[in-house]
């Protein structure tokens, strides 16, 4: 991905637009459902309403009759500090002026962290040099701190889904752990929806969240104020707590991996999943605990496992073969576009466990055999100083599936052949493949009796 040289615009717009303001937020329970509405603002001209709107599903009923709607305060207060940095990336005003309610010292040094690495991606892209004690001042007009809150809550799991592998997987592994878990689906498509579906939930049978943007952020974007890259996977984490509150799960089970800490540009802490690592989900977890409630419990299921590992898992469920989408080109159409780091990722991290022809089947075409994609690939093999801005796996575990992927064709399409040439290949070519699907990242938070199920069920075939 081409960077953009946007160190004078982002000084200018810092100078033109000094402070970002979080004004606002209001949420009311309707007929059909919790209405959530955040209000930021930046100079006299841009104000900005982002909005959620979870629909009325019945496993709400117990919650509103037995707590009140402002005890849902802290929880909504917070998820527009995450929103937020979708609005303030656009102007980097370097003081944001938070209204509602105070950020003590140590809250402020989360959110300070969160956003300056959950940002990685975008300054590195806009080639903005700034630091973590300059890039942003957190200001708080009231004085007025929210506390933490208590709910009650059964074991049982929320669980994500975002129609790729991973959440599959989970889904899965998860069914029999406990009867009443739910999904959580933001802005459902086909694919999530599908994947809800084949793992036996009713439609309507999953916590909805329909995020809407601002149309006024993506006229700025198209005017040329600064955009990209920001951290997801942590706006995910704020709405896990909702959810859960919500629907008195205590459990909101991630599907992020161990693959997801490896930085994506070597040699430094610039990482397109940052909002996936270890680190983040440790900061969180003590975050949410002491600021907002210790009720609802926020882990990756999957992390003790590689991008390798969880692909021979999901393997194993050929049942979502035709429903599951990871490709962020082709998220509006639900498909594979077969162009990008993702598709071709996603294709060799598969490579090892599915039949070249049910791969084709899935992506409408060999992958391996479009040489258009070569460069690609020399990001995911770490031929380059950079790995591709997309939620990929490691560089040892794309070569260790190249190498496993060789071995299934008797004629190597011509990104096989390219990699056979390669000084990955004579790196990588004698290490078994076993030596990456029977280790285990030791950095987790999982229970002695999750670790042990997903133990087992990778000791299966």
């Amino acid at each position: 991905m081409a960077q953009q040289h946007n160190q004078h615009k982002f000084e200018e717009l810092r100078k033109a637009y000094p402070t970002f303001y979080y004004n606002d937020f209001s949420y009311t329970l309707e007929e059909d459902g919790l209405h959530i509405t955040f209000d930021f603002s930046v100079g006299e001209k841009f104000r900005f309403h982002p909005t959620l709107f979870l629909p009325k599903r019945p496993f709400y009923q117990s919650f509103f009759a037995n707590n009140s709607l402002d005890s849902l305060k802290n929880i909504v207060f917070h998820l527009g500090l995450i929103e937020l940095v979708s609005y303030w990336k656009a102007t980097c005003s370097p003081v944001v002026c938070i209204r509602p309610y105070a950020l003590s010292e140590e809250q402020q040094r989360f959110w300070t962290k969160l956003y300056y690495l959950g940002l990685g991606e975008f300054f590195f892209l806009n080639d903005i040099h700034t630091s973590q004690q300059d890039f942003m001042h957190i200001q708080c007009t009231s004085t007025e701190q929210l506390p933490s809150s208590r709910f009650q809550t059964t074991d049982s799991y929320i669980i994500p889904i975002g129609g790729g592998k991973d959440s599959v997987v989970t889904l899965e592994l998860l069914r029999n752990q406990n009867n009443s878990n739910l999904p959580l689906i933001i802005n459902p498509r086909g694919a999530t929806l599908q994947s809800a579906a084949i793992a036996g939930f009713q439609p309507n049978d999953f916590i909805e969240i329909k995020r809407t943007i601002d149309p006024e952020l993506l006229q700025l974007n198209k005017e040329g104020f600064l955009n990209g890259h920001t951290p997801f996977s942590a706006m995910l984490a704020f709405n896990c707590l909702l959810a859960g509150v919500l629907t008195g799960k205590r459990y909101a089970a991630l599907s992020n991996e161990a693959s997801a800490n490896e930085a994506t540009v070597v040699g430094s802490n610039i990482n397109h999943q940052y909002s996936k690592s270890y680190e983040f989900e440790n900061d969180f977890r003590n975050y949410a605990t002491r600021f907002i409630t210790p009720d609802v419990v926020y882990f990756s299921f999957l992390r003790p496992l590689s991008e390798l590992q969880i692909a021979k898992l999901f393997a194993m469920h050929p049942q979502y073969f035709p429903v599951f989408k990871s490709c962020n080109a082709g998220s509006k159409t639900d498909s594979w576009c077969g162009n990008c780091p993702k598709c071709l990722f996603t294709y060799i991290i598969l490579s090892p466990f599915v039949a070249p022809e049910t791969l084709v089947r899935i992506f409408g075409k060999n992958l391996f055999d479009d040489a258009n994609l070569q460069h690609t690939l020399d990001e995911l093999l770490g031929n380059t100083s950079e790995k591709p801005f997309e939620c990929v796996g490691t560089i040892d575990e794309v070569n260790l599936a190249m190498c496993a992927a060789i071995k299934k064709y008797d004629h190597l399409p011509v990104l096989l052949q390219h990699y056979v040439n390669t000084d990955k290949y004579s790196q990588y070519k004698d290490i078994p493949i076993a030596s990456l699907l029977h280790s285990f990242d030791q950095r987790h938070f999982l229970s002695k009796s999750l670790m042990q199920l997903l133990m087992q069920e990778l000791q299966q075939n």
